[in-house]
């Protein structure tokens, strides 16, 4: 038999999220649904997941093993945050304040606003600034459901501050449970001792910064904003080119503002995500849909910045893209640190339904991180990354709002919250 340190019984419903991953078209609507079931892990990876019978005829709890009576809660996988800004300071509030009197979040940044304040506050913080940032919000996103998330640099625009945010979060990371994806992204914005020398920053993020994050093996990512103004299609590509001689995997910021083609290029040169998409063209749409680069939408930005437009979901979904759903969690265009939010804003914000919707913030998120084969689903072999809703079925997760339902949190076979409070 197979023995087991955690157990968990009697879901009211298990969503597994099983199967072929990535999941496009038809299968997004697969949920892997379970009714009344039991899940069993031992080591931090799930070893059963099933109906009662079979797994008393299979599984052997351990003499001190974990038992939680999951009667009238609803079980799914931990979501995964494949899209967020997490190590900066400062805060930009002002700047909301003044988007609410009806200046664009454009015009702000042409003020010298934007990015740019976010990166003097990121500049003038420490490390252990950084980190205990990092670790507040965390917890926030933690308790709101993310159990794995993507962070990316970006607010320092030079080399020793870059490398202050990716150490930052290789500290948090040994001190928080919730698993940390590092993305290199210098090519975030153009610093303002660069502003006229574009190509020289493009040549400093590439000989100076790039090598030394290689060294340090500080990311996995490198990420670019390609928008118009800031990185065209040309420096994209030289800087991807450049991320994958010193051995990252590259995402690309594109179609946010304008439809550059930055969704047909990340398809091109194989990135694993084009990330914003609202956009995108209807070659870019269609190019995403014959390739393994994932859509990566972010609806938090649409609400936030309180935009007409929204990326096209459905078109991408029906074209047979890979779907996924993120945060964009930075204090700029998208303070929003609930993936359980996200989930939601991609029902109601881009029309997804509910299983699209939480096949886009697990395993088509999970795909998007190249970590599928680990999380994203609850299958055996996989970690026990688990939620615990206190829910009657999981539509409600989208139907009522307001209210956190997340009772406990299982983070690699642990359990890390309960009743919303870390333990």
């Amino acid at each position: 038999m197979t023995s087991a340190d955690l157990v968990v019984a009697n879901c009211r419903q298990l969503l597994t999220l099983a199967g072929p991953i990535p999941k496009r078209k038809q299968s997004l609507t697969d949920v892997g649904l379970l009714e009344k079931a039991w899940l069993a892990s031992c080591r931090g990876r799930i070893v059963f997941t099933g109906q009662e019978k079979d797994f008393k005829a299979r599984v052997r709890a351990e003499k001190n093993a974990v038992h939680i009576d999951a009667r009238g809660l609803v079980g799914l996988p931990g979501f995964v945050d494949s899209h967020t800004h997490l190590p900066f300071a400062g805060s930009r509030v002002n700047e909301f304040r003044l988007r609410l009197k009806g200046y664009t979040y454009e015009e702000l940044a042409k003020k010298g606003m934007g990015i740019q304040t976010t990166v003097k506050a990121t500049r003038r913080a420490t490390k252990s600034e950084l980190v205990r940032l990092c670790l507040s919000r965390l917890d926030t996103m933690l308790q709101n459901g993310a159990t794995t998330i993507e962070a990316k640099s970006g607010y320092g625009l030079n080399l020793k501050d870059e490398i202050k945010q990716l150490e930052a979060l290789r500290e948090a990371s040994r001190k928080h449970p919730v698993d940390i994806v590092p993305t290199f992204m210098g090519a975030h914005e153009i610093p303002k001792e660069y502003r006229s020398r574009k190509s020289a920053y493009v040549n400093f993020l590439l000989r100076r910064v790039l090598p030394e994050v290689k060294r340090k093996k500080l990311a996995e990512f490198f990420d670019v904003f390609c928008e118009e103004g800031i990185f065209s299609l040309e420096d994209t590509r030289r800087l991807a080119d450049g991320a994958k001689w010193a051995g990252l995997k590259v995402r690309i910021h594109a179609d946010e503002f304008t439809p550059l083609g930055g969704a047909e290029l990340a398809s091109e040169i194989g990135a694993l995500s084009a990330d914003h998409l609202i956009n995108i063209t209807p070659e870019g749409i269609r190019k995403l849909a014959r390739s393994d680069t994932v859509a990566t939408l972010l609806p938090g930005v649409s609400f936030f910045l309180m935009l007409d437009k929204k990326a096209p979901a459905r078109q991408l979904i029906e074209e047979g893209a890979i779907v996924s759903l993120a945060s964009d969690f930075n204090p700029g265009s998208s303070m929003v640190s609930s993936m359980l939010f996200v989930l939601q804003l991609g029902v109601f914000l881009l029309r997804l339904t509910i299983e699209e919707a939480i096949n886009a913030v697990t395993a088509n998120a999970a795909f998007a991180l190249g970590r599928h084969k680990e999380v994203g689903s609850l299958e055996p072999g996989k970690k026990t990354d688990l939620l615990l809703c206190e829910l009657p079925d999981y539509a409600s997760l989208v139907y009522h709002l307001g209210i956190n339902p997340i009772r406990y949190i299982i983070k690699n076979g642990r359990v890390v919250v309960k009743d919303g409070r870390r333990l």
